[in-house]
């Protein structure tokens, strides 16, 4: 286990993520890319627990994923089924769990502020924070794309499903965008990742 996740993990996280894994008993799936979710964890029927990450994430989206779907499997076996799960307890869980992680050994010095703000008060994703996402978006592979807030008003581009839009202005937090063959006007967060066409 150690030989593969030394390829998706930091160096200095590896060991304690391995240890994590054995003592929480977790089958884990590193699968190909999916365009909704970085990770996702499941208490499967015969009682084990399966975690799956997108292999695509650079190393320090893969940690914060990886351990975010542990916590979910933590804050359940801690305060049962019932809680919600991106609830106070997992938050907490969270927390506690990503602590021994944020360390210079492991994160680049310029993420590990952005992080200590983020682990104050973790969002159900990090895409959800605008700042984290920013900062973690520097160490992914080279791509063609951009987030919504660097585009120009009235540009168009597309998305994952092939849907074309128009930048319009932002509403409070988000940017409204037309959907070119509907008309439909829906809602982007400004750190969404889209192909600029035109």
């Amino acid at each position: 286990m150690h030989g593969v996740l030394s390829k998706y993990l930091p160096d200095g996280a590896v060991v304690p993520c391995v240890e994590l894994i054995k003592h929480n008993h977790v089958h884990l799936k590193i699968v190909d890319e999916r365009v909704t979710r970085h990770g996702d964890y499941r208490n499967l029927q015969d009682g084990s627990h399966q975690i799956t990450v997108n292999a695509n994430l650079n190393k320090y989206r893969f940690l914060i994923t990886l351990v975010h779907e542990i916590a979910h499997l933590v804050a359940f076996e801690k305060y049962g089924r019932k809680i919600k799960p991106h609830g106070v307890e997992w938050k907490y869980t969270f927390q506690q769990l990503m602590l021994p992680f944020i360390r210079p050994e492991i994160f680049p010095s310029k993420l590990l502020p952005v992080l200590a703000r983020h682990f104050k008060n973790p969002k159900a994703s990090s895409d959800t924070d605008a700042h984290l996402s920013v900062a973690l978006k520097e160490f992914d592979p080279q791509n063609n794309k951009n987030y919504i807030f660097e585009i120009p008003l009235g540009t168009t581009f597309k998305i994952y499903n092939g849907k074309v839009f128009k930048k319009g202005n932002r509403r409070v937090k988000r940017y409204e965008c037309v959907e070119v063959s509907s008309g439909r006007v829906y809602l982007f967060q400004p750190n969404a990742e889209v192909e600029v066409i035109g």
